[in-house]
């Protein structure tokens, strides 16, 4: 294990003497500066990353342009401190996020700005698996607790997907078809652009996969089922502009999957089968004020879940289904205003209200709801190299009543080059509807509440080119939910009293040039929970300890481009459960090594071919015990843009 570290430090090393090489050339290009760089996500208004002291990761539409053959969950695993474990499984198959080692359901996913919760699952979590990258036009990930500005479930961060916009004037069409291995094809066409004070993007998207056996086969007959993947997928914005200051928006997406799945873990089911149906609608408007804006938005999200499983020898004979739908209404208003030179204010109110019904062959909820009211203000305070953001909030749940949550969030930005950054924050997860209402539920549940500290900083080594960044990270979490065995029927229930602590860093080197843009990071993190005993252990299951990254992309000519991704994901730890004593163990799975390159040719002004080629390396290796991931793959196609 040791030789691994070494190898990989060693190679990460020479990563970073190549790109300080490189950008000691290249201190006179005119290009934009890193700190320079406008997220919105951090403070819900537009503002430079060299005035917020928060960390932010942006995947750019040239970066996102650069992975049209990869899916959601492949793309974010490649930002550090991200580890989406189970993205490299059966296409299809559910994935769990963890940022900064936080359990799945502690990172808020936003679409345009959009809370995307599913509240027909246990931990709240959406399925990225259900939205098709080449919807998508940006991302951003702030990192560390968001709950001030965002409310439950920004424990470890937000991921804000923003989809593709209207641009530039008159209509233009794009066309892009795909394909590689386990027999998957894409289709997608889209439409982009304005006319007059309308403007209007949509795309539509097809993909079919025959897949892979997602369940390992451990008696090596090679009977087991591929379990194949289809996606049908929609997307529209659409801006108005009513006159220079007042515009309305509309988006809409919806998607549905469906597909083949196995029993469990090491089992196949050749008969069992699923369809999920994902729908999101907002409008909202947004009036420009002299020194600020008022915008207002609804949205309503709903998850339709469908599991079918006949009667078979795999699941003993026993037939069972699964329906469940999920629905969360969502109104919020955000006044952002400045006060004068050095202050600005962002504060707003927002109301959510969820909903689920859930109908399986073991177990109904009455259709439960709960709605949470909350009204927030962060204060922004800029004079000379200092920056402060003061916020907190206040949130009013229908079930389990009131809580507070803070951020204290202090930088300084000296010689025009160093950011240097420090925060102390709380944040919370609230009880989902199933944790308080199914069989196993508890009505008297509290939420977590998290308590987190971060300090870092960010280098520009040489001004438009090179930087560098490390955090320091610490979470303290208290009222952790678990679930709790008993002897008698349901069999268990849901209960606060755990206790978790997670802490970390993680560094990061990078190059953006004319030619080539390059970067190297490692991230740590490792965790403890204290169970209602007082009993502690190591539980970040299916959490690596370590993940090192590099990547490095050339533009060989004006037409002709590529680059390669590497990622080593270090040892993790995961359950393994036995059917027959209904006994767990825990089990190590190796470390291993990813390696993947993309291709790209510009033909002409309308023309472009791509393709991705994906564990170049044809590692084989183990996400979750007892299900396989895909060995030595591609995808390439073609993308037709008619203007």
């Amino acid at each position: 294990m040791k030789k691994n570290y070494v190898l990989v430090a060693a190679g990460l090393g020479l990563v970073q003497l190549a790109l300080l090489s490189t950008a000691a050339q290249a201190q006179d290009k005119d290009t934009v500066r890193v700190l320079n760089g406008v997220v919105v996500t951090a403070t819900r208004s537009p503002k430079k990353l060299s005035d917020i002291g928060r960390v932010v990761d942006v995947i750019t539409a040239e970066d996102i342009n650069r992975a049209q053959g990869k899916t959601l969950p492949e793309l974010l695993n490649t930002v550090p401190g991200i580890t989406f474990s189970g993205a490299n499984n059966a296409p299809g198959i559910s994935s769990s996020l963890f940022l900064r080692g936080a359990s799945t359901g502690n990172t808020l996913i936003l679409i345009d700005g959009f809370p995307v919760n599913d509240a027909s699952q246990i931990d709240g979590s959406y399925d990225l698996n259900a939205f098709p990258l080449d919807q998508i036009e940006r991302i951003e990930i702030l990192k560390g607790s968001g709950s001030t500005l965002y409310g439950s479930d920004a424990v470890a961060g937000v991921i804000n997907i923003i989809t593709k916009h209207p641009t530039g004037k008159g209509i233009k069409t794009n066309v892009q078809l795909s394909g590689g291995t386990y027999n998957t094809f894409k289709e997608s066409v889209g439409l982009n652009g304005k006319v007059n004070n309308t403007g209007i993007a949509t795309n539509l998207s097809n993909t079919d996969s025959r897949g892979f056996p997602a369940a390992t086969d451990t008696t090596r007959k090679g009977n087991f089922r591929n379990d194949d993947f289809h996606q049908k997928a929609v997307s529209v914005n659409l801006n108005q502009q009513l006159s220079s200051k007042l515009s309305l928006t509309g988006n809409f997406q919806a998607t549905r999957n469906t597909g083949n799945l196995p029993y469990a873990a090491f089992t196949d089911d050749q008969a069992y089968t699923y369809s999920n149906t994902f729908l999101l609608g907002g409008i909202g408007g947004k009036l420009l004020l002299d020194k600020g804006s008022l915008q207002v938005n609804l949205s309503q999200n709903t998850v339709l879940n469908n599991y079918n499983d006949p009667a078979s020898a795999a699941n003993f004979d026993l037939a069972s289904y699964q329906k469940n739908t999920g629905r969360i209404t969502n109104a919020e208003a955000v006044f952002n205003y400045s006060l004068g030179k050095n202050l600005d204010i962002t504060s707003g109110a927002d109301f959510k209200y969820s909903s689920t019904s859930q109908y399986t062959t073991y177990d109904t909820i009455p259709k439960p709801g709960n709605s949470i009211g909350s009204i927030y203000t962060s204060l922004f305070y800029k004079s000379g190299i200092f920056h402060m953001e003061l916020g907190g909030r206040y949130n009013h749940d229908s079930k389990y009543g009131s809580n507070e949550t803070y951020t204290v969030n202090p930088s300084v930005f000296v010689f025009q080059r160093l950011k240097i950054f420090a925060t102390a924050a709380s944040a919370y997860k609230s009880p989902s509807l199933y944790q308080l209402s199914s069989q196993y539920g508890n009505p008297g549940l509290k939420p977590e509440t998290t308590t987190s500290y971060e300090a870092g900083f960010e280098l520009e080594l040489i001004r438009n080119a090179l930087s560098f960044n490390t955090v320091f990270y610490k979470y303290h979490t208290k009222d952790v939910l678990y679930f709790l065995d008993e002897p008698n029927p349901p069999y268990g229930i849901y209960e606060n009293g755990q206790v978790q602590n997670d802490k970390g860093f993680e560094s990061e080197l990078k190059l953006n040039l004319d030619k080539i843009t390059a970067s190297a990071y490692w991230a740590y993190v490792t965790g403890t929970l204290t169970d209602e005993k007082g009993i502690n252990t190591n539980n970040l299951f299916r959490r690596p300890k370590n993940t090192f990254g590099a990547n490095i992309y050339y533009n060989f000519t004006k037409s002709f481009s590529g680059g390669l991704n590497y990622r080593y994901t270090g040892d993790r730890t995961d359950e393994a459960f036995n059917p027959v004593t209904f006994a767990s163990s825990v089990v190590t799975l190796k470390a291993y090594s990813l390696l993947d390159a993309h291709l790209q040719y510009t033909v002409n002004t309308h023309i472009s071919l791509f393709t991705d080629l994906k564990n170049l390396l044809d590692e084989k290796y183990t996400d979750w015990l007892g299900y396989n991931t895909s060995r030595f793959n591609f995808m390439a196609g073609i993308r037709y843009q008619i203007n």
